[in-house]
């Protein structure tokens, strides 16, 4: 999608909202533009864009960013977030997978926050497929994601960029339970174990629906993570051995990585060695236990 119309420039009138004299983008600033953008937010690419400037304010105090930090921002859309990291940050590196709006967010930063301008960097990008980043390497990643992809691009960002110390990132309510779930609770399964891999993780609060455009049908949810070392062992074989222990949740671990193993008292061996009773299910053990459990011997022909 490329730009319909000449480069865009906001009014003066927005410009100067005194309700928004910070340069943030309030409801009509964002209307107007999305209005002069022909932009029509599409559910394909998790398109609703925060509008509220106490909102966008609570999320940058949240994340408690420090003058030299190097911000990641995933989908900024129409920027109001970015606006709002700017001030508070080294550098934003804002990655958007829509050219249009890559185009126009820094004409947006230009002329809201014209002395900020220079500390951006936009990047036109699948965040998915993102192998690589210019500039600083990023200390902090800030993002509303798009919530149809919210953990794929939060986990490949965590392993692509270890330079992050920490993460705040708005997704689905329900998402956000997932990720900040403790082993033996109800919402813990396969996005608990992969970030606890990389982070600790907490639920940092609700957001209401009515503060995005359009307002999306399900609830909002901030999670905050703090970079700690990894457990001992290899990522891929303990991510492999989380895939196939929740494959089946309802299974003791002896028959849920039956396929895994080779065979179900292959799976057995193996649970044994990593001091894991058999029957216990995925839901109970830790990422420090599906580690364990990966580093064990495979046994040869499965066990038979």
């Amino acid at each position: 999608m490329g730009l319909r119309q000449p480069p865009l420039r906001l009014s003066d009138e927005l410009s100067t909202d005194p309700e928004h004299g910070d340069g943030l983008l309030g409801p009509a600033a964002i209307r107007d533009l999305a209005q002069q953008l022909e932009l029509r937010p599409t559910k394909t690419l998790g398109q609703n864009f925060l509008h509220d400037a106490n909102t966008i304010r609570r999320i940058v105090r949240t994340a408690d960013l420090g003058p030299d930090d190097v911000v990641c921002e995933v989908g900024p859309g129409l920027g109001s977030l970015t606006l709002g990291l700017l001030p508070a940050c080294a550098h934003v590196t804002a990655v958007e997978i829509d050219p249009m709006l890559a185009e126009q967010l820094p004409r947006t930063v230009a002329d809201r926050l014209p002395r900020y301008a220079d500390r951006l960097t936009v990047v036109t990008a699948d965040a998915l497929r993102v192998t690589e980043l210019p500039g600083p390497p990023p200390t902090a990643l800030v993002a509303n994601l798009p919530y149809n992809i919210a953990v794929p691009v939060l986990l490949h960002l965590l392993e692509l960029l270890p330079s992050l110390r920490s993460a705040l990132v708005l997704v689905q309510a329900e998402v956000a339970d997932r990720l900040a779930a403790g082993p033996g609770t109800p919402s813990y399964g396969v996005p608990s174990v992969k970030a606890a891999w990389y982070a600790d993780v907490r639920r940092a609060g609700n957001v209401p629906r009515p503060v995005f455009w359009p307002v999306p049908n399900v609830d909002s949810g901030l999670v905050a993570l703090t970079r700690r070392p990894s457990p001992p062992g290899d990522r891929a074989a303990t991510f492999a051995a989380v895939d196939a222990a929740f494959a089946t949740r309802r299974k003791g671990l002896r028959a849920a990585l039956a396929r895994w193993a080779g065979s179900p008292a292959a799976a057995e061996v193996r649970l044994r060695a990593a001091g894991i009773d058999p029957t216990t299910r995925g839901e109970q053990l830790s990422v420090t236990d599906f580690a364990r459990l990966a580093a064990t011997a495979p046994v040869p022909d499965g066990g038979r």
